[in-house]
């Protein structure tokens, strides 16, 4: 009886244990200013981040027909937080690249200017490549559990990145290119997940990638989750933003 009662709450805790962004925890409110929920009629569809007050970046692959609503500053995904700033998207520009996993990076701009405040900040560009076994955060509002629970409240977890040489070993179904980095948690099922996509790979303060893809299984180390490097984008985005 006792072992059964202890059996019992291990699976209890083990259980509550895995109930954030995949294996994450709450993020302290407003400490990620810059992240951006995407939505359609007020349901998640992707992440992102504040690069300049009237630019988000994000995924490619989030690119709909349907128009977005862009919202900053908020904690949670169905509060009427007072420092929430709500945005419609002018235009949005995928990489002309894109072939569906490759170029997976995409800047949207905004219908106007966001008013920075402590709620709403950017974040500025990695610099150069990132080192091998970087620690970095990954944050989001997606699938909680792998079970289309999406997050109320954001969501963070650490993540390290991986060499290009493990990542593609593990990865053989899918060309792993030298615009991509992988990361993995700190243990197995500690990863992004969907309605994740196109949030940030955030490394000393700076987005150093786009979250792209990842395995059947969300956090699965057998295979990585997949990024988009910003770094090999650098050129691209400041033309984008240079043009506009």
């Amino acid at each position: 009886m006792a072992i059964s009662f202890i059996l019992l709450l291990l699976f209890v805790l083990n259980a509550a244990d895995g109930t954030h962004i995949v294996g994450g925890r709450d993020a302290a409110p407003h400490s990620r200013p810059y992240m951006a929920s995407l939505q359609v009629r007020g349901d998640l569809n992707c992440g992102g981040v504040l690069l300049r007050e009237d630019f988000v970046l994000t995924a490619a692959h989030c690119e709909i027909s349907i128009p977005y609503t862009v919202v900053l500053g908020a904690d949670s995904l169905s509060g009427n937080e007072p420092t929430k700033q709500v945005f419609s998207v002018a235009r949005s520009i995928p990489h002309p690249n894109y072939d569906g996993h490759a170029n997976d990076i995409m800047l949207l701009k905004l219908d106007r200017s966001a008013q920075l405040t402590d709620a709403v900040q950017l974040i500025p560009l990695a610099k150069g490549r990132l080192r091998i076994s970087s620690q970095c955060i990954t944050a989001g509002w997606g699938d909680i559990g792998d079970n289309n629970t999406i997050a109320n409240r954001l969501q963070e977890v650490n993540v390290t990145t991986l060499p290009q040489r493990t990542c593609r070993m593990k990865w053989r179904t899918v060309p792993i290119t030298r615009s991509m980095v992988c990361g993995t948690g700190g243990r197995n099922l500690q990863g992004f997940c969907s309605g994740d996509s196109g949030g940030p790979l955030v490394c000393d303060g700076a987005v150093a990638g786009v979250v792209s893809f990842s395995g059947p299984k969300c956090g699965e180390t057998k295979t990585p989750d997949v990024y988009t490097r910003v770094s090999c984008f650098r050129e691209w985005i400041t033309g984008v933003l240079n043009n506009n």
